[in-house]
């Protein structure tokens, strides 16, 4: 915990315990602790935004790209019904 052992946290609080008396230490100890519980609490709701947006983006990295979508030829309309006649192997007979 910080580094701090058992001796160290027995004088902290022999110190408090002499500074705010009996009545007012456990007060502050219920607020201090209240303080430190709302703290972790917001510290893990940071986390798991930061943790869920890490995530989205690593799977927005991992979908393939879509391919850019070519235009299809459009058909040019003929006069007979809008559809391209067949071509042939003939060739057309020469006007002379």
């Amino acid at each position: 915990m910080f580094g701090i052992g058992m001796p160290e946290l027995l004088v902290i609080f022999v110190v408090a315990l002499v500074v705010l008396g009996p009545k007012r230490l456990p007060e502050v100890a219920r607020s201090l602790g209240k303080a430190m519980a709302e703290f972790r609490r917001q510290t893990g709701d940071i986390m798991e935004e930061f943790q869920q947006q890490v995530r989205l983006e690593e799977d927005s990295a991992s979908r393939p790209k879509p391919k850019p979508k070519t235009p299809t030829p459009t058909p040019t309309p003929t006069a007979a019904g809008g559809q391209t006649p067949p071509p042939t192997s003939e060739t057309p007979p020469s006007q002379a």
